[in-house]
Parts: C-alpha cells; structure tokens; sequence
C-alpha cells in the first residue's frame, strides 16, 4: 500500500511504500475511495497548536497519516467481522477509542485520550487503504457523491454535534455562525434542514455571499467594527448561542460580544490562542462558553441518516488526486480553498 507520512513540522508528506496489512478478528480493510482535507491536519502537519501568550502545544510526529474524513470500499474482512461484505461502499466513521474507558462505556468514544482515532492517532486516510476496527464505523453514505460524502465524517459530524449543543430554541432566538469556511458551510445546511435560519459572519466577502446565496438571514464582515451592534439590533438585544467555526481569540471574541444576557457560544475552531474574561462577567452576563469536539457514533448515525434522506444540501467541494496532498494542505492553510477540498485514490 502507499501511503503519504509526515517527517519534520510543516515538511512535505513522503510517500511510502508498505505491505498491505490483511484484517484480524473484527477488523475491516477499506480501499480509499475520497479522503477529506480538514484544519486539524494543518495543525497536525505543522506540529503544534497555539495556546496564546506566546506558548505552543506540540503534537507532530514523524511517520504519521492524517486524513480522518474517510469514504472508502471494503476490500477484506477479518473472520469476526459481521454485517459487512467486500464490496461495500461506506463512511468511515474516525474517532474511535479504547472501548473501555468511562468516556467510551457513556457512548463518547470521540472523548477518549489518546484514543485510537484514525488520522489523529492510527493511520488514516492520506494513504491508498484504511484499517478499521470494527463494522460499527461504517455507513452507508445514500445517494451523494463519493467526495461529499467523506466530508461527513469530520466537516459534517462536528457541525452537526455543534448544533445540538444550541439545544431547543423559542420564538426570536437567534444563532449566529462564525466563519464561512467548510465546517461553517456544512453547518449553515444542516441548520436550513433542521428550520434553523442563521447569521453568518466571516472576513471573506465571497465566502459570506455563497451563504446568503444558500440562504443565511444575513451575513456579516467581522472586519467591519460596527457589526457586533448590528448584530445585536437585529437580534433584539443579542443572540441566543453563536458558534465559532474558526477558535480564534478575535473571532471568539466577537461571538462573545454578539451574545444576549444568558447565551452561549459554542467553540469549534482550533485556529489558536487565548481567552481572557474578566472572571465576575461570567456569572453577571449568565453566559455559557462551551467546547465542542467532533462527534458520537451516535450523532454519525443521526446526521447519516438526514443525508441519505436528502435532507442535507451538499457543500463545495474541490477533488484532487491523493498525490497532491501536501499542496493541498498548503492551499487550505493560506484560504485559498472554498468548501472542501478532497484527495480521490
């Protein structure tokens, strides 16, 4: 098998050849078909994430295969394998855990640490073939496109655990989006498809009119300092939750500051960072800051089976050959890429 490893922080991926591992016991091997570019493998290429001040928190590793939004065909089956044929075509579901932890006994394996994540901790999906554990990981994708329905597996689970974070919403709350990029777009149409209507804010005005175009209430420049109080004119004082897709201090920051007395903002976004809040704002302001990571199996299985309803408008997306990958992580580092760019085998 071939498959694309990382060597030094922010170095090009080598391409390495290998024997291709054959299934034990419940394990299923899957051929990539189509294989997601997320923000997380930029920071995983580049080794670190930042933590504000001045401090790093290094995580690269030579030898590594990211790539966790996995579409893929079963080519081989371990012998305990059940509910699973060659030949089928699934999702891939990547965060996966131990299955013996508190977090994984409650249903969250996404929670685990380390884990055993695909892409993030065991070899993922930058490469010709992917090693599942187990059938339970895999769906059914429906009728969509194979590329688009690789994006599901990170892009569309973790918009859509995002929103069931905002919880139920009564007549005049508002939700704002921040950050119009593939996360931000998977979530504006999951939201339309679930009646939610949302603000949508980004600093890329092409990027802000394809969300009024797939129909965002209104879409704001969060370059523009009067936009906060427009925001929160337009919402009666302010939003109920806003959900920041980029996790940057300003964009984080200005979610904060579109918020009504007791809102939340959800945070996404690894982009970088910190918070300082002045500790007695919190409970005065009665406010929630929440984190958010990826998503359930559960959820997966929820958010898969609005998609092969059809309930789900897709995204943009942009293919690229698997050989391409390292450019392809340039490009979506610099912002050059609307939607989703997604490497095909």
């Amino acid at each position: 098998m071939i498959s694309y490893q990382t060597a030094a922080p922010g170095a090009p991926l080598q391409k390495v050849e290998a024997q291709t591992p054959a299934p034990q016991g419940t394990e299923v091997l899957v051929k990539m078909v189509a294989c997601g570019v997320c923000h997380s493998d930029i920071h995983l290429h580049d080794g670190e994430f930042d933590l504000g001040h001045g401090k790093k928190l290094e995580v690269g590793r030579p030898g590594a295969v990211l790539g966790h939004e996995i579409f893929g065909e079963v080519v081989a089956v371990g012998p305990d394998a059940e509910g699973v044929k060659v030949g089928d075509r699934r999702v891939v579901y990547p965060w996966i855990g131990c299955g013996d932890c508190p977090s994984c006994r409650r249903g969250e394996e996404h929670l685990c640490t380390p884990g055993r994540g695909l892409g993030t901790v065991a070899p993922g999906g930058f490469a010709d073939h992917v090693m599942v554990p187990h059938p339970r990981y895999l769906f059914d994708k429906g009728d969509v496109s194979d590329s688009l329905a690789s994006t599901y597996a990170c892009s569309g689970l973790t918009a859509y655990s995002a929103l069931k974070k905002v919880g139920p919403l009564t007549e005049g709350d508002e939700v704002v989006l921040i950050g119009a990029g593939g996360v931000g777009m998977m979530a504006l149409q999951i939201a339309l498809a679930q009646g939610i209507q949302p603000i949508v804010v980004d600093i890329d005005e092409a990027k802000l009119a394809a969300a009024k175009e797939l129909g965002a209430k209104a879409v704001f420049n969060s370059g523009d300092k009067a936009s906060v109080k427009a925001i929160k004119q337009m919402t009666n004082g302010g939003a109920y939750a806003a959900i920041d897709f980029v996790g940057a201090e300003a964009s984080v920051n200005f979610g904060m500051g579109c918020l009504r007395k007791g809102g939340k903002i959800i945070i996404v976004g690894l982009y970088g960072g910190a918070l300082n809040v002045p500790l007695p704002f919190i409970p005065m302001s009665a406010r929630i800051i929440q984190g958010t990571y990826v998503g359930s199996l559960q959820e997966m299985g929820e958010l898969m089976e609005l998609v092969r309803a059809g309930k789900i408008a897709p995204i943009r997306i942009e293919e690229r050959p698997l050989d391409q990958v390292t450019q392809a992580l340039a490009d979506l580092k610099a912002g050059k890429v609307q939607g989703r760019v997604v490497l095909r085998s």
